[in-house]
């Protein structure tokens, strides 16, 4: 069933199996599809621009309003939706609790001019996976991004600045970490870098599943509600040094 190949000196099936571990790598899919919503045309046409320089990543539709957003992605099924926190009179966020309401499994992430913590925390508790802000660089929005392909979260840097240094001016309570295990500090501590459960399994030799029961172990033990509080926690107690892209 399988020949050997004469240009590489691999067998098919090698050949094959090489070919499925390289798009289990990238989660099974080269391009990431993109859909764009802002009601702003001239906002779109610049975010067009600017993506559209890396290879791997395609803008299948852009909306300039809430409904044709929510019907875009139902039809369209896109991987990420890049949202504006405001689209015309409406937040970002209530069509991003509509869209997920209807069903859409895409990642979502937020564009916005704003720089107060409560809009962050809102779009965070929400579990986005990235929040931008529209004075980022060109360079800095694809950086943001690639890591959003990779699995992870990116985070607009002075926003993290501002919500640590929040929380650092109320005492944080680090006897909890007594209760956790060592395998789950070990958890902790990746999830202070920023890591994802697949990326915490392979540092640590361990299964995914035993990763989430970790996971839910340490959000239980310090009493704490997302990832997002776990890495904080992490890094306010001094356990890892905060780094702006990798909260999740």
């Amino acid at each position: 069933m399988y020949g050997v190949s004469g240009a590489t000196g691999l067998t098919s099936f090698e050949s094959h199996f090489l070919v499925a571990l390289f798009l289990y790598e990238w989660g099974g899919n080269l391009l990431m599809k993109i859909l764009l919503v802002n009601d702003q045309a001239i906002i779109r046409r610049g975010l067009i621009s600017i993506l559209s320089t890396d290879d791997k990543l395609e803008i299948i539709e852009e909306a300039g309003n809430t409904q044709e957003a929510l019907d875009m992605l139902q039809k369209e099924m896109p991987d990420l939706a890049i949202i504006d926190f405001q689209i015309g009179d409406e937040c970002g966020l209530k069509l991003i609790n509509e869209a997920r309401k209807l069903g859409c499994k895409c990642k979502f992430a937020v564009l916005t001019f704003l720089k107060d913590i409560e809009s962050f925390q809102r779009a965070m508790a929400m579990d986005v996976v990235g929040y931008i802000s529209l004075n980022s660089h060109p360079e800095e929005l694809i950086y943001a991004i690639q890591l959003i392909q990779k699995g992870r979260k990116y985070y607009d840097p002075d926003l993290i600045d501002m919500l640590v240094q929040t929380q650092k001016e109320s005492p944080i309570d680090d006897s909890r970490l007594a209760l956790l295990t060592s395998k789950e500090k070990e958890v902790l501590e990746k999830l202070g870098m920023g890591f994802s459960n697949k990326q915490i399994a392979r540092s640590l030799y361990i299964s995914e599943n035993t990763v989430k029961k970790h996971v839910s172990q340490v959000l239980s033990k310090l009493e704490l509600g997302d990832r997002t509080q776990v890495a904080l926690f992490a890094n306010e107690t001094g356990l890892v040094q905060f780094k702006h892209d990798v909260v999740v």
